[in-house]
């Protein structure tokens, strides 16, 4: 009988390998949407009854169509992504839509719009902005609903159909309730599950029922889970779209046990209080709190609590070439913390020098 945890594991191995898109729909099959995006309203995506998945890079991959078109001064993550979008490496997809969480996304969608414009042989398709603002303000609030809503009326106009919103809550609040329930095993000393586990847990490339159900069995199956008695490492900083830099540090002897990027940790939500538009903009008004949209002292208050939450013994903040924002927090974050932190800075995207952690902070198993 196969795991739970080896299904996941499976699904997560095949993110990025999309269905056939179905264009005019006359067969019946939903839209195939890659998004792009941090605080991309996925909830929406869930009620209109699309495919969506979220598009990712490729450390392995040649970044020159994306640099041709981006410059190599642009985060390497979307270099990445729109390569392979130019490449096919996403099979062919009905829209695309990108949020604003960060300075890279925004430009990312610029260049779509664009070469679909000047470039018409290139075959991308219709690229839509999420407009996302995460200001402490009423106008903000006002602004976020108003683009909810917007893309809300975008999503109907595309499937031809209203959506079922109150069903996608419901199944994305008891998603994110299984996956904090998930995350605890990690928590667990010694931890249940590796950081590139729960990784692989949290990001299968599964329709939210079914993700949900292998959550359920993960859960059943908790018992059997390996145990990991590594040095206990709080990941912060760069976003991680592919394992390569979990697997680099767990290679060394360390367990990842919490970290605050949006493939981790924070794709963990509070519960969405109602199945409506203006709850909706709220939650994701509030989202975070990334590198990008919060503030030094922001950053740092949720690194030291989640620091305590997951008993971590060492403290890693990871900044990516052309990510600069993470070493900004860095020093407002260890001055928080009761543990030793190291600083990676400027690190090849995919890639980990854990020189200065094997000097200043080995792993003694």
């Amino acid at each position: 009988m196969v795991t739970a945890l080896a299904a996941l594991e499976e699904a997560y191995a095949r993110r990025g390998a999309p269905p056939a898109a179905s264009e005019g729909r006359s067969d019946g099959r939903p839209l195939v949407v890659g998004y792009v995006g941090a605080d991309m309203p996925v909830v929406l995506l869930t009620a209109a009854g699309v495919h969506a998945f979220r598009l990712t890079g490729d450390p392995e991959s040649d970044f020159a169509l994306g640099d041709r078109y981006l410059g190599r001064g642009v985060d390497p993550v979307a270099r990445s992504v729109l390569a392979r979008l130019l490449a096919g490496a996403f099979g062919d997809l009905d829209r695309i839509v990108v949020s604003h969480d960060c300075e890279a996304s925004l430009r990312l969608f610029y260049a779509l719009r664009e070469l679909r414009r000047v470039e018409p042989g290139a075959g991308l398709p219709e690229t839509y902005l999420v407009d996302i603002l995460h200001l402490p303000h009423r106008t903000t609030a006002r602004y976020n609903r108003r683009r909810i809503g917007e893309f809300a009326a975008r999503l109907e106009a595309w499937t031809g159909r209203p959506l079922d919103l109150a069903g996608a809550v419901a199944a994305h609040n008891e998603r994110s309730r299984l996956l904090a329930a998930v995350a605890e095993l990690r928590r667990a000393v010694p931890a249940r599950l590796t950081g590139r586990q729960f990784l692989a847990v949290a990001n299968a490339a599964l329709p939210v029922d079914e993700h949900i159900a292998l959550l359920e069995q993960l859960l059943a199956e908790a018992g059997e889970l390996e145990e990991h008695a590594g040095r206990r490492v709080f990941l912060s900083g760069s976003e991680h779209d592919t394992p390569h830099v979990y697997e680099a540090i767990e290679s060394e002897g360390y367990v990842i046990v919490g970290e605050d990027h949006s493939f981790g940790d924070l794709s963990v939500h509070e519960p969405i209080g109602a199945a409506g538009l203006d709850a909706l903009a709220e939650h994701y008004h509030h989202s975070g709190p990334t590198a990008h949209r919060a503030t030094a002292g922001e950053r740092a208050a949720h690194a030291a609590a989640a620091v305590r939450r997951c008993r971590a013994e060492l403290f890693v903040a990871y900044s990516r070439i052309a990510d600069e924002a993470p070493a900004w927090d860095f020093p407002a974050q260890r001055a928080a913390l009761n543990i030793p932190a190291v600083l990676l800075e400027r690190q090849e995207y995919g890639r980990a020098d854990l020189a200065a952690l094997r000097k200043e902070h080995p792993c003694v198993v």
